[in-house]
Order: structure tokens, then C-alpha cells, then sequence
């Protein structure tokens, strides 16, 4: 059933309109976007575009890419090393970002801490969860220099802003009654962080860990060629930039490919056995 609501003009009116505000706003936004998509086509730079020979060389291309993947330039063990380099990368980052933003989400949660830390500290971290995780990475490198140190931060940074919010809004979600009768028996601020908050959400921190570290992992590809930090993503970059060799960039993607299913498969297994409620 379609909800309606009504509206009084100045004039003493009462106007019966079907749907809300919010559906309204919803099908406008759908609506500009799509003007907005259709207009950009025209300002694209169609000179010496051949649209079938485009088509067939794409075909040509994804043809080699997924049915006849090999490596060329590199050997079997040399790539699984750097698919165990850019794991590793998000691996760093994760770990120790968790670390970091399980502290700070403490200060962010509004049940454990006064309103003014859990503002300012808020705010820190939406200010750098708004900024992409390659401009990090390119503002790190600029003091660090590219490589592996510039992408971890990067990544590290994005991580701690992520995290925070999530841990935080599951802090908020703890009972009442838990803390309140922990603050009963005189227990002090830690006391009640270690007995009641922490084994409260331990499983809503794991899954949240371990979902950033999925993310954290594509990144980290994306960054192997971005910020020179090796791993995997570089050989692709090279492999699609430099020697235009399309079976390799068909090996690298399955590589990659196979990686995040293993890693979707183990999340997946730890939501069930750990957190049974929220695979249901």
C-alpha cells in the first residue's frame, strides 16, 4: 500500500499527495542522474573511434586473457610470492589498524565516553574516511617516498576511520543493563570495557576485522602499481601497461580472483562457527 501524507498552504488548503519525501527524493536523484549520464556522452572525444574494430579487439583481448592465461615475464613461484607480498601488505595494515581504532572507538562510543571526545574524535575520523585511500597513499609517499611503507600507511589510515565507526556503533548496541550493573559493583572504566563491552562484541569486531581485511587486500593491488609498492598489483601493471601481454594479465586476474574467493569462503565459515546470528 502506497502511503500518503498531507500537506496545509497558506491559504488554508489541504492538499492529499500519495508516496513521501523520501520517494520523491529518491526517484528525483535516479532521475538527474540519468540526464547527467546520458549528457556525458556527449562530451566525449569520439576522434578516430572505430566502434566495430574497437568491439572485435575487446573481444580479441578478453578471448586471450581468460581462455589462454599464462606467465611470460615472471615464473609460478615468483607470482605466488607476490600474491603473499600483497596480502601481506593488507595483513600490516589491518592488524594494526584494528589495534589503533579499537581504542579510539571506545572514546567514539557515546555510552562510554563524554559527548565532547566522542565528537572530536568523530569528526577526526570522518575527515579521513572522506579522503580515497590513494590520495593517502600519495600524500604519505611524498614524505616516505614510493613503496611498501606508503601504501601501508595509506591503507592504515583508511583502515583506522573505517574500523572506528564500526566498532563504535557496536559499543553503542551493548545492553544497558551490562554496564550499569557493572557500575554497580564499583567497577571502574577498563573493568567495564574487559568484562562487558569486549565480550559483548568480540564476534561483531572479527567479522568487521576481517571484512576490512578483504577490502584492505584489493587495495593493496590496486597500490602495488599506484604507489610502487609491489606485490601482485605491480606485476599486473606491468604486464598490462608495459609488455601489453594479455595471457599474463589473465593469470594475475585469476590469481587475484581465486585469492578473494578463498577469502570469502573463510569469512564466510568464521561468520557461522563464531557469529552464527548474523549468517542467518
Amino acid at each position: 500500500m502506497e502511503a500518503t501524507y498531507i500537506k496545509t498552504k497558506k491559504d488554508g488548503r489541504i492538499v492529499i499527495k500519495s508516496g513521501n519525501k523520501g520517494d520523491r527524493v529518491l526517484k528525483g536523484t535516479i532521475v538527474v542522474l540519468s540526464i547527467l549520464t546520458v549528457i556525458s556522452f556527449f562530451f566525449f572525444n569520439y576522434a578516430g573511434l572505430e566502434l566495430g574494430s574497437a568491439i572485435r579487439e575487446t573481444a580479441y583481448n578478453l578471448k586471450v586473457m581468460f581462455l589462454q592465461p599464462a606467465l611470460s615475464t615472471i615464473s609460478l613461484s615468483e607470482a605466488i610470492y607476490q600474491v603473499g607480498v600483497t596480502l601481506s601488505l593488507a595483513f600490516l595494515a589491518t592488524v594494526i589498524g584494528a589495534v589503533i581504532a579499537f581504542f579510539l572507538s571506545l572514546m567514539a562510543a557515546t555510552n562510554l565516553s563524554p559527548v565532547w571526545l566522542t565528537r572530536i574524535v568523530r569528526v577526526f575520523v570522518a575527515f579521513i574516511r572522506a579522503v580515497p585511500t590513494v590520495l593517502w597513499v600519495l600524500i604519505f609517499a611524498i614524505a616516505a617516498g614510493l613503496g611498501s611503507e606508503a601504501a601501508v600507511l595509506g591503507m592504515l589510515f583508511h583502515s583506522i576511520a573505517y574500523l572506528v565507526k564500526a566498532f563504535s556503533e557496536a559499543f553503542e548496541e551493548i545492553d544497558k543493563g551490562i554496564i550499569e550493573a557493572l557500575q554497580s559493583t564499583g567497577a571502574g572504566w577498563w573493568h567495564i570495557v574487559k568484562s562487558g563491552v569486549l565480550p559483548s562484541t568480540f564476534t561483531y569486531l572479527l567479522s568487521w576485522i576481517f571484512l576490512r581485511f578483504e577490502i584492505n587486500f584489493g587495495v593493496a593491488v590496486a597500490m602495488g602499481a599506484a604507489a610502487g609498492a609491489g606485490g601482485i598489483g605491480f606485476d599486473l601493471f606491468m604486464a598490462s601497461s608495459f609488455y601489453f601481454d594479455m595471457r599474463e594479465v589473465g593469470f594475475i586476474t585469476y590469481a587475484i580472483l581465486i585469492v578473494a574467493f578463498l577469502l570469502e569462503v573463510i569469512s564466510t565459515r568464521m561468520k557461522k562457527r563464531y557469529f552464527p546470528a548474523s549468517s542467518n
